[in-house]
């Protein structure tokens, strides 16, 4: 596969087989994506990888936390207190293709709360890898750290393996790191899922579209 074909065909994927991901092929993959450049080459990654037992201990307290109603509460603030457009438009349109690919209502609530636990259990992926930075590190790393989790999917995608980038995975950032042990000053950035796509699941089979390069590029000359 060339890179045009790789990066167009990476997709966020939500639902995935039943099937193990062996630990050098999750450790290839982040041989490659350790390249991924970083400014004075701090190099300020930090990755957890959770499979088995621990995986699903981490999912049984997320998913009670949020049947409880606990409020979430993440490390940093990832989405806008206020959403203007045209962000409020594309993260609508971004819901609405999903529910409408599963044929779930607006006023179906139940159901949307199912899809939304889902979530919680990484979508049936057999592993998921939490990333970590340090909290005396600003927002630069910030966009390092973007560049290197952009590296992980695509170094997956190369080698047959689908992943989803979940913020809702450090939405109680406090479970994760006490089960893990990782030190509570840490910032829980995100999690992401990591396995082999069912390619027969409905949720797969939708893509989020694109704007075109003249709606966010200016050329001078």
């Amino acid at each position: 596969m060339n890179f045009d074909e790789l990066i167009k065909t990476r997709k966020s994927v939500r639902a995935y087989l039943d099937k193990e991901v062996p630990q050098e092929l999750i450790e290839q993959i982040l041989d490659m994506a350790k390249h991924a450049p970083s400014g004075v080459n701090m190099q300020p990654f930090e990755v957890h990888v959770v499979t088995g037992k621990t995986k699903q201990t981490i999912e049984e307290k997320l998913l009670a936390a949020f049947d409880s109603g606990m409020e979430e509460k993440m490390d940093y603030q990832y989405y806008p207190l206020q959403w203007n457009e045209p962000y409020k438009s594309r993260r609508k349109e971004t819901g609405l293709l999903m529910y409408e690919t599963l044929g779930i209502t607006r006023e179906d609530k139940d159901k949307q709360i199912k899809q939304w636990r889902a979530n919680y259990k990484a979508f049936g992926a057999p592993v998921v890898l939490y990333f970590c930075l340090d909290s005396s590190l600003q927002a630069g790393s910030y966009l390092d750290y973007g560049m290197f989790l952009q590296s992980v999917m695509l170094a997956a995608s190369s080698l047959g393996l689908a992943t989803c980038t979940m913020a809702a995975l450090a939405q109680y950032p406090m479970i994760v790191k006490e089960e893990l042990h990782i030190d509570p000053s840490k910032v829980l950035l995100c999690g992401m899922a990591l396995g082999y796509e069912d390619t027969q699941a409905l949720i797969n089979s939708y893509r989020t579209p694109r704007i075109n390069i003249e709606d966010f590029t200016s050329f001078y000359h």
